[in-house]
């Protein structure tokens, strides 16, 4: 993290937004805890990549912690927080230090990361979803669905010359394999059942289109929240968004 080493202020801004976990803005930031990330620490931020900040139409600054933030907050907490070069108060430095050394602890007791502990509670799945049973998803398994017709040649041809599978001929694939398997309406699916029944289509191209979906109004895609109940299969199929592997789909909520 040497070539990361952040001012005891950058710090404590990007672990703000890691408890956040969410957009916030400056004047939210100023009402919750009475500070704002601007000047030379938003700059050290944002050119390090480990948050992304954009200027709203009131012109008051949104800032998120991104993907490489999240990966640098796991980091601080499995290895500690250095000692700042240019510390903004003893106690500040001291309390950032204690938190992240003593939560460690927290986090290794019960085998999770900073992504379970500050997850918002909406980007969360329940413990137990509602699943389809893994012999009835495997019995009724489709035949892959043939590619969608690639209009006006603007799909680029794979390496064995069958042309590519379009996006939304992805989504529509996966529409139809979550509600083959959902028990109910709003029911949890896993990733784990959903795969095979999206037949020959590559992985890639599945979590390219689930990382465009989770965006989508309808659509969750969640972490299973016992993670100690987690089979290999079950790691194995997640989906990685946001730097935090998600085990679980819901459609049409």
């Amino acid at each position: 993290m040497a070539e990361k080493k952040l001012t005891s202020s950058q710090m404590a801004a990007l672990l703000v937004l890691m408890a956040e976990a969410r957009e916030i803005s400056n004047p939210e930031l100023g009402q919750l805890y009475s500070f704002t990330l601007t000047g030379k620490d938003r700059n050290k931020l944002n050119d390090l990549k480990l948050v992304d900040s954009r200027k709203g139409r009131q012109g008051a600054f949104f800032h998120v912690l991104s993907e490489d933030g999240w990966a640098y907050a796991r980091e601080v907490f499995s290895k500690g927080m250095e000692a700042s070069e240019r510390p903004a108060g003893k106690v500040l430095e001291a309390t950032l230090r204690a938190i992240v050394a003593n939560l460690r602890r927290y986090m290794d007791r019960t085998d999770q990361n900073v992504n379970d502990v500050f997850a918002r509670e909406e980007d969360l799945a329940p413990a137990s979803p509602t699943t389809a049973a893994p012999e009835a998803a495997a019995s009724e398994t489709p035949a892959p669905e043939s590619a969608a017709p690639v209009p006006n040649g603007t799909a680029e041809p794979s390496g064995t010359g069958t042309p590519a599978v379009l996006a939304d001929d992805i989504e529509t694939r996966i529409r139809k394999a979550y509600a083959q398997l959902a028990e109910k309406p709003n029911a949890w699916v896993s990733l784990t059942q959903l795969r095979p029944v999206l037949g020959d289509t590559p992985r890639e191209d599945v979590d390219s289109t689930l990382r465009r979906m989770i965006s989508m109004p309808d659509v969750r895609i969640a972490p299973f929240e016992n993670r100690k109940a987690l089979s290999q299969e079950d790691h194995d199929a997640a989906v990685i968004i946001g730097g935090q592997a998600k085990h679980l789909v819901l459609i049409g909520a």
